[in-house]
């Protein structure tokens, strides 16, 4: 099946990625091809695209949007074990990595995978339906404080304490098993006067998709995987949702782009800093005014790249 999906900052991926039409392209978030779709256009037969996803429908979905497309290779996987999907690959470096973190539309799109707070469904949230760990598991199994403190870390939630008190009231009685449930104890849990902003259940349902998704946590290891598999010159391109993740690839970038500790009248660097190569964009690209307007998911995205070069001291 083939599904609608808008690819957020398009250009300015196709832009950062700096295509060569013979190289070789990871799209380590396929989701709905939407970005692998127009790198594939960027490509000669001798070019070659490896979309990598962890959630089967999408890969499936994506297969039939880019039929037209001999020269693709597709991986049920996770982006964060992306040099052993290449040495499975036999691939060494690439030209080229995407990753687009966060939920994709296609998973929001599909109500029964209880990504969304609107409606009625099952509380899953899982990307990988092969995963154990689900929503309804972190819900009804986790502390009232392990709780508070994912909603609070990980949505930012000021009534995290609240919400988390509630869940464990609620399934004391019974075990919570919808997302009309959990939104209904969400909205009791935070005054109505602070409910203005967005929908009431919206940072909770980031808290628990990341922690049941594992998002966060391997990120800083994977971007450094992801640059150390690039050639010379090669791009990294992330698109991020959330200030958590901006950061840590803030940070991974800005290590990697390398920054001597030594004192100036030393005439030469004894801290062993090390550059990998450079960080394109200083400060993060966000969506156009028309951009966010026609696609509501790229309000809060931010784009930041990187370049491969040569390992060379930083003085």
């Amino acid at each position: 099946m083939e599904f609608k999906h808008i690819p957020v900052l398009l250009e300015d991926c196709i832009q950062g990625l700096a295509i060569q039409a013979n190289g070789i392209y990871v799209d380590g978030t396929l989701g709905g091809a939407g970005h692998s779709k127009v790198i594939l256009s960027h490509l000669s037969k001798d070019g070659l695209l490896i979309g990598i996803d962890r959630d089967t429908e999408a890969l499936a979905a994506a297969k039939q949007t880019l039929q037209d497309f001999p020269n693709v290779q597709y991986v049920h996987g996770n982006h964060d074990e992306i040099k052993q999907i290449l040495a499975n690959l036999k691939i060494e470096k690439v030209d080229g990595i995407l990753l687009d973190l966060g939920v994709s539309s296609y998973q929001l799109d599909e109500k029964e995978r209880g990504f969304s707070y609107l409606g009625e469904n099952e509380l899953d949230m899982r990307m990988d339906k092969t995963q154990e760990k689900d929503a309804k598991q972190v819900v009804n199994t986790y502390s009232e404080e392990e709780l508070a403190e994912i909603l609070f870390t990980y949505g930012e939630e000021k009534f995290a304490r609240n919400i988390a008190r509630n869940i464990c009231k609620r399934r004391a009685e019974k075990e919570i098993e919808t997302t009309k449930e959990l939104v209904e104890i969400i909205e009791k849990s935070i005054p109505k006067a602070k409910q203005k902003d967005g929908h009431p259940a919206k940072r909770t349902f980031q808290a628990i998709r990341i922690e049941v998704n594992d998002e966060i946590r391997p990120l800083k290891n994977t971007i450094r995987d992801c640059i150390e598999v690039l050639k010379e010159k090669g791009r990294l391109c992330v698109i991020t949702f959330h200030s958590l993740e901006d950061r840590a690839v803030k940070d991974v970038f800005s290590e990697a782009q390398g920054k001597c500790t030594c004192p100036k009248d030393l005439p030469y660097c004894v801290c062993g800093a090390k550059s990998l190569g450079k960080m394109v964009n200083r400060k993060p690209i966000i969506a156009s005014e028309k951009e966010m307007q026609e696609n509501a998911r790229s309000k809060s995205a931010k784009l930041r790249i990187f370049e491969k070069g040569n390992a060379e001291e930083k003085r």
